[in-house]
């Protein structure tokens, strides 16, 4: 059991969601600031308000042998509604003719996947022409790939879960969609396991985004009725 607190520069730090996103137990900070969860070491928590920026903790050894994890958090300032660009220029490898088609982009979690190589059956053809490439062995042997694809899952996730916060404001899930306060935390995890839900983010279509948060709240509220009875 962890027991954090949060440090920032204003007092209001109460009702700051905390989530694991390795085991999916959440919690809220009290008035002090403070919180109890559940985690083990490489566990990755995320908090989140609308009051503060996004924020997040990989549970390390050394934190257990803490009395209290404290996190610092930065408030949010404020936004403008506009910004108007009248000019823009960018140049990136395509355009100077290095290379024929944008290159792929990798999220840091991919990159070490990459790095480490992905096990398949086809490499052991390389012992035929003396060129097996051992890394990927290994590491499908000691489990670091499988652990490596775990955090490419759990990064996938934490990105929808970003995504999710810009969307809309905590009044549109109270009165729109009639979800309890204390509920909007755990809906917006629930929207991170669909992934027909990830499919319209990718598109960017705003209409069909909003049909669908409707229905998978109407989904959402029939499972909070059942887990209240």
């Amino acid at each position: 059991m962890i027991h954090g607190k949060i440090i920032a520069p204003i007092n209001n730090t109460s009702g700051i969601n905390v989530m694991n996103l390795v085991n999916e137990k959440s919690a809220l900070t009290d008035a002090n600031g403070e919180f109890y969860i559940l985690a083990k070491v490489d566990d990755l928590l995320i908090l989140s308000s609308e009051n503060f920026e996004y924020k997040r903790k990989l549970i390390q050894e050394e934190d257990f042998g803490a009395k209290i994890v404290t996190i610092e958090m930065i408030p949010k300032l404020g936004q403008l509604e506009e910004v108007v660009i009248t000019k823009y220029q960018n140049f990136n490898a395509v355009d100077l003719g290095i290379l024929s088609k944008p290159a792929k982009e990798y999220t840091p979690a991919e990159r070490r996947l990459k790095t480490a190589g992905d096990f398949k059956p086809i490499h052991l053809l390389g012992i035929l022409g003396g060129s097996l490439p051992i890394d990927p062995i290994l590491n499908a042997i000691n489990g670091r790939t499988k652990r490596l694809k775990k955090e490419i899952s759990i990064e996938k996730r934490e990105f929808r879960l970003q995504e999710i916060e810009d969307l809309y404001d905590n009044n549109f899930y109270v009165q729109t969609l009639k979800i309890p306060t204390e509920y909007i935390m755990g809906f917006k995890y629930f929207l991170t396991e669909d992934e027909d839900f990830a499919t319209l983010l990718l598109a960017k279509n705003k209409p069909s985004i909003e049909m669908h948060v409707v229905k998978s709240a109407e989904d959402y509220l029939k499972i909070i009725a059942d887990e209240r009875e």
